[in-house]
């Protein structure tokens, strides 16, 4: 998971690119970094490590120019073993940029799960050599050959834009949000066909009188940053904004290679985006992320209440398990009538554990992350409320931790379904191995993370919590659940899904 954002049209667009990404951290912790360009050509900085960290306090200054994109890094596909080659990982960072045609940059949210067979095309047919071991790198190549193609003869116009984000659309497999920057032309913007990631579009008018474009992994961004009209980059969609101002929008027509078959957009949102990823600010496909969380909260109780009343959990108070559970957990209690207590205290200088890159490094900031209320504990039943429960490695932890602090009985209750499958487009748990729900019951779950009753949240009930406010006009929300229910949307067949498996739309 990574977060995306470009500005163009105002002298400030370094220094807003850079508040953008202070605000999208968390959507990715392993790396930063700003490319910005003016007539002296691109500048830019990229490092390992937070934002706060990456850029030095006068970069808004080094990074001039009127046009300018940032990413920060949650690495999937390229991600270094330990810290011995971290720094193998620099050139990894994004944005990326190359020099033909045009000088484009590129910043990418996403995951390719064709990236080896593109990556291995890019060598023998297209004779280039790929930089890096990223998939982003693999989307810029695919977009600037098919835009040199298009442009040999003829200026750049929308429509060679169009043709080559279709060709993009035709060969990567998987999920992109990308925002790309081209220099003498502007800014663009373009999803995959699935809508698998977030990115919205949004126009803010200047002390000048003209108008600035923004582009973001998430709305709250744009909110943030005072601009308005946000909308919704739609699935399959290019968005081209241009130095002179103007904005073009636009699906272009993807012919399959199958006589006259034709690419249809099929939004599939990714479910975690509201359950855990996106900051509660925003909003994603007219569904506001604190308003969704409140209704798994909700849903979630029901469950509960029947539990309670078979006789098999009497819980006495509600503990959130901080920070993404803390919204679900406390409309879960006033449901249920109990008592909420936020009783693990967060230390606020540790990263956030799912997203770190390997296991040992989860389960030792588990241990750093969370400090236990005991007075509050001792001697009660404990509903412990988490988000998701995904390779098990915190939920275990905590449980030992409350019961080591006088818990009488340990509920864990998770706000999502059961996550038994691997997630290809971007979520990081890419094989069944690390999956603690995978191939179990949810008796043996109990086992393994040592608790005395797992609740999950039903699919249904994920499902409804994820839908548009009522007459807010937007359409019903179909998210992927290939995580539930291992049906990939670009998937056709496949035994046993890998970070990279080779399988075609």
């Amino acid at each position: 998971m990574c977060g995306v954002i470009g500005v163009l049209g105002t002298s400030q667009a370094s220094l807003r690119v850079l508040q953008g990404l202070q605000l999208l951290q968390h959507r990715g912790q392993d790396a930063a970094g700003i490319l910005t360009h003016d007539e002296a050509g691109f500048h830019f900085i990229r490092n390992l490590g937070l934002v706060e960290n990456v850029f030095p306090k006068d970069s808004p200054e080094v990074l001039s120019g009127e046009m300018a994109i940032g990413h920060v890094r949650y690495s999937t596909v390229a991600k270094a073993k330990d810290s011995k080659t971290a720094l193998s990982e620099l050139p990894n960072v994004q944005p990326f940029f190359m020099n033909f045609p045009y000088g484009i940059g590129l910043a990418h949210n996403g995951n390719l799960t064709n990236f080896n067979r593109l990556s291995a095309d890019l060598r023998s047919k297209a004779r280039r050599h790929p930089l890096t071991r990223s998939d982003s790198e693999a989307i810029l190549n695919l977009f600037a050959e098919s835009l040199a193609d298009q442009t040999r003869d003829e200026p750049l116009a929308f429509r060679h834009l169009c043709e080559a984000v279709a060709a993009v659309h035709r060969q990567a497999v998987g999920s992109y949000s990308v925002v790309v920057m081209i220099a003498g032309y502007g800014l663009i913007a373009f999803r995959d066909p699935h809508g698998f990631r977030p990115l919205v579009v949004a126009r803010r008018k200047e002390k000048d009188g003209k108008h600035s474009t923004l582009f973001a992994s998430e709305s709250t961004v744009a909110q943030f940053l005072d601009y308005s009209e946000i909308q919704d980059v739609r699935p399959g969609e290019l968005v081209a904004a241009t130095l002179e101002g103007e904005v073009f929008r636009a699906i272009p027509k993807v012919t399959l290679g199958r006589g006259d078959a034709v690419q249809t957009p099929e939004n599939r949102p990714c479910m975690f985006e509201w359950v855990y990823f996106a900051s509660p600010q925003t909003e994603w496909e007219g569904v506001p992320v604190y308003n969704a969380r409140i209704h798994l909260g909700r849903n979630l109780a029901r469950q509960i209440k029947n539990e309670i009343a078979a006789g098999r959990m009497q819980p006495d108070v509600v503990v959130p398990v901080p920070e993404t559970a803390r919204i679900a957990s406390i409309a879960l209690s006033e449901e249920l009538g109990l008592p909420y207590r936020e009783v693990l205290i967060k230390n606020r200088y540790i990263s956030r554990t799912f997203i770190l890159d390997t296991q040992d490094k989860r389960e030792k900031a588990v241990q750093l992350k969370l400090s236990p209320v005991e007075s509050e504990i001792r001697g009660k039943r404990v509903l412990l409320v988490d988000d998701s429960i995904v390779r098990g490695t915190t939920s275990k932890k905590l449980i030992a931790l409350v019961r080591a602090c006088g818990a009488k009985e340990v509920y864990f209750v998770s706000t999502a379904p059961a996550i038994r499958h691997p997630c290809l487009y971007g979520i990081d748990f890419p094989s069944n191995e690390e999956l603690v729900a995978h191939d179990r019951s949810v008796a043996q779950i109990e086992d393994a993370l040592g608790a005395d009753r797992v609740v999950y949240q039903t699919t249904d009930d994920l499902v409804s919590a994820l839908q548009p406010i009522p007459g807010s006009g937007k359409p019903e929300v179909k998210p992927c659940l290939a995580c539930l229910n291992r049906e990939y949307p670009t998937v056709t067949a496949v035994e046993r899904p890998t970070p990279n498996p080779e399988v075609t739309l």
